[in-house]
């Protein structure tokens, strides 16, 4: 099984996703967008893991001109039959290729927490690492798996499954984005840092579990789609 990870900053990594598709025999290859260049070819892929991103998937300036290429190609994996996990960012991305929308939402939702899953068994209610400030409104074809107060925080679209959530991230993981920036984000957004990080490193062991389940849903569901 051949995976592509798309991920759109350098401190950014599959962690544990990635972990849980090797572990299925995966060969992962990883694109740094747009930073690489284009977006490979789908030719030969079995699976698609789209990171998250600081941007907005609304943000049509000229500096995020890349968004709308994203897009095309999400679009191009799906008539090509290659399914998509996309992880916050890359599950804005899923839903606005396909009709759905995405806008700010009333706060920033960073730290651990407990979701509503409507389906158990795909998708564990958690707790998981939130850690944006956007929301999905889902298109029509999409099937709802978990939310909360702020919205969706799971969803099928056809074989391709969308977590709002990040279960890849790791303590070493969250300690680059709080040296980049998501340090001050997190604190501005009334959290303390450190004790999130502390939290993170805590969870590690349940979260490479969880993350273990995430990714044999995708499996599941790509496999249904």
């Amino acid at each position: 099984m051949r995976v592509v990870v798309i991920r759109h900053h350098e401190e950014d990594s599959a962690g544990f996703i990635g972990a849980a598709f090797e572990a299925h025999g995966a060969e992962i290859s990883v694109r740094l967008f747009p930073k690489d260049g284009p977006l490979p070819g789908l030719d030969g892929i079995d699976h698609v893991v789209v990171l998250g991103a600081i941007c907005s998937v609304y943000d049509d300036s000229p500096a995020h001109a890349w968004i709308a290429n994203e897009l095309d190609w999400l679009r191009r994996a799906d008539e090509a039959g290659v399914p998509v996990l996309g992880i916050c960012f890359g599950a804005q991305a899923l839903a606005a290729a396909f009709g759905g929308r995405v806008d700010a939402a009333a706060g920033k939702e960073i730290g651990w927490t407990v979701i509503d899953s409507l389906d158990p068994g795909l998708i564990p209610p958690g707790p998981w690492l939130e850690f944006h400030g956007d929301r999905c409104h889902l298109p029509g074809q999409a099937v709802l798996l978990a939310r909360n107060a702020m919205g969706a925080q799971a969803f099928s679209l056809g074989r391709h499954l969308g977590v709002q959530f990040h279960p890849e991230v790791d303590g070493a993981q969250l300690r680059l984005w709080l040296d980049a920036g998501g340090r001050e984000e997190a604190e501005r957004a009334g959290h303390d840092a450190d004790r999130l990080l502390a939290e993170t490193i805590a969870e590690e062991a349940a979260s490479r579990d969880r993350a273990g389940r995430l990714v044999d849903a995708a499996l599941r569901i790509a496999q249904a789609g």
